[in-house]
Formats: C-alpha cells, sequence, structure tokens
C-alpha cells in the first residue's frame, strides 16, 4: 500500500474509511492528483512517484492551523 497526504479546504468533506477515486493533472516535470470531486489535492508529485491505481481509502484526517489534510491508501497495482 501506498499513502498519500492531501489538503482539503474544508471540513467534512470526507471522513476516515471513506472510498475515493483520484484524477492526476500533469504539470511542467511533475504530476498532482485530485479526489473527485474536488474535495482535496495533492502537493506536486515526481514522476517516477506517479501513483499506479486510481482509487484508495482514506485512512485519517487531521488538522492543523493551515487546514484539513487528508491521508489516504492506495494499492500498488491498479
Amino acid at each position: 500500500m501506498r499513502e498519500m497526504v492531501f489538503k482539503m479546504e474544508r471540513e467534512g468533506l470526507l471522513a476516515e474509511g471513506d472510498m475515493v477515486t483520484v484524477s492526476e493533472g500533469e504539470l511542467p516535470g511533475s504530476y498532482y492528483y485530485v479526489i473527485e470531486p474536488a474535495y482535496a489535492m495533492s502537493g506536486n508529485v515526481e514522476p517516477s512517484a506517479r501513483l499506479a491505481a486510481r482509487s484508495g481509502k482514506v485512512k485519517s484526517i487531521t488538522r492543523n492551523e493551515r487546514g484539513f489534510y487528508v491521508t489516504a491508501e492506495f494499492p500498488d497495482e491498479e
């Protein structure tokens, strides 16, 4: 399993245990992922660290002074 952290702007959009689907976006030299429908967004990811799977499960949601952070687990293969 692989974990990835996403930034969520509002509370209550996701809960621990939710199954999620992500879409992949491409930037010059990196990629990013969005938990659909636009609930949360990852940071930039190097090409060598791209996700193989497009669906996963919310492992935890934490809050700090900068907002809400969702940790999701994805299988190593689709």
